[in-house]
């Protein structure tokens, strides 16, 4: 199980890539598959962070079978909160 420290490290991770995904290619979602590969994060610590983050109402969950989410996407919610962290970043 992962620690508290992990557990905000892969949230962040997560709504970063999501983020960057979308003004990088426009794509709303992003497979859940790649979010676990390219993170480095692992399935169980990857389905409890998008758990929180729906409960959030900061992104939305497509489910496969299994832990690993199918596709993830921001909502609009979301995208609101990463907007406000890259106008305070300058």
């Amino acid at each position: 199980m992962a620690t508290l420290h992990q557990r905000k490290n892969h949230r962040e991770a997560i709504m970063k890539t999501l983020y960057e995904g979308m003004e990088g290619s426009g794509l709303p979602d992003v497979s859940g598959a790649k979010l676990r590969d390219d993170l480095a994060i692992p399935e169980q610590d990857l389905a409890a962070a998008c758990t929180y983050l729906v409960e959030e109402g900061l992104v939305t969950v497509r489910w496969a079978h299994g832990d690993t989410p199918a596709t993830v996407m921001l909502t609009h919610q979301g995208i609101r909160l990463m907007e406000a962290e890259e106008e305070d970043r300058g």
